[in-house]
């Protein structure tokens, strides 16, 4: 106690000596940064609870009411979601989202680290004519490739399969993994690997030992984002798994369903909140890395 009272007493005096108009505004600021958080989370919560309640209502009441009426006439049923997963076959397009995702987060990851690892700390001929294409390819529309990649894939025997679908996503992300990883990477002090090295570690070992478990958090942050990226999309699967004998990923299933009143409205609603589930557990189990790498690549790099 008498080592923290003279720290206590000047903190007191300190916060006296701040002017009034200036704690005034402090405060302001504070109260207004919360309330925009607060419109954000709002914003953000409520189609997601919409969604949820709607597809747990039945379809004379989701045609008679609004979603919030549940509430003051609580009545639910998870028929929706039987219909869904027994009768739309919403298992086997969740079976081939993830089938697509999975290998897909992986790679990505697996490869930039690696990408960024190689341009950040080793020396070689022509790192920055690579470190330029790198950047070139961030800016180029991944859209005007797909003509001719599908024409590569026809003859190549790609067309129509999961893994065509891999190279596609995982050749269009790894150069934006690398710039993510890369501003990491550099902000680890060199005498880390230093002292690695002076006690006789190969590059691969101080990649293993040191990048590695210091780069976990923006790692995890671009694991996150490109699940979510090969999750929703909608354009690669519906193109280039065309005419395959595989279930249609969930977003190609929801569009057809969209454009079928046949099943009806409590269906649709049930897929799409299924679809809807997978990335929003993953995004708030693992949001605290991805807020520490995210803010850690962009304020370190």
């Amino acid at each position: 106690m008498t080592v923290r009272a003279p720290i206590a007493t000047a903190e007191v005096v300190n916060a006296k000596k701040i002017p009034t108009h200036i704690r005034r505004s402090h405060w302001s600021w504070r109260w207004l940064i919360h309330v925009v958080v607060v419109v954000f989370i709002v914003s953000w919560f409520v189609p997601i609870l919409a969604l949820l309640v709607s597809s747990l209502r039945t379809q004379d009441d989701t045609a008679s009411s609004g979603w919030w009426m549940a509430f003051i006439e609580p009545l639910f049923t998870i028929y929706n979601y039987e219909l869904a997963l027994d009768g739309a076959g919403v298992v086997g397009s969740l079976t081939t989202s993830l089938a697509i995702a999975v290998p897909t987060t992986v790679l990505t990851t697996v490869l930039s680290t690696i990408g960024a690892y190689a341009l950040t700390r080793m020396r070689f001929a022509g790192r920055a004519a690579l470190s330029l294409l790198l950047v070139s390819l961030l800016v180029t529309p991944p859209q005007i490739t797909l003509v001719p990649l599908l024409k590569v894939y026809n003859d190549i025997g790609l067309s129509g399969t999961v893994p065509g679908i891999w190279v596609y996503q995982v050749g269009f992300t790894v150069p934006f993994g690398i710039f993510l990883i890369r501003g990491f990477i550099s902000s680890i002090p060199n005498e880390l690997f230093e002292s690695a090295s002076v006690d006789g570690a190969s590059p691969l070992r101080m990649f293993r030992s040191v990048a590695i478990p210091l780069s976990m958090p923006v790692m995890a942050s671009l694991a996150i984002m490109q699940f979510l990226w090969s999750w929703n999309d909608l354009l690669v699967p519906l193109i280039f798994l065309g005419g395959s004998q595989l279930p249609n990923p969930i977003t190609v299933e929801l569009a057809g369903m969209a454009q079928q009143i046949s099943q009806g409205q409590g269906t649709l609603l049930a897929t799409t909140f299924l679809s809807v589930a997978v990335p929003l557990i993953l995004v708030i189990s693992l949001q605290r890395y991805f807020v520490r790498g995210v803010l850690g690549g962009a304020v370190k790099g």
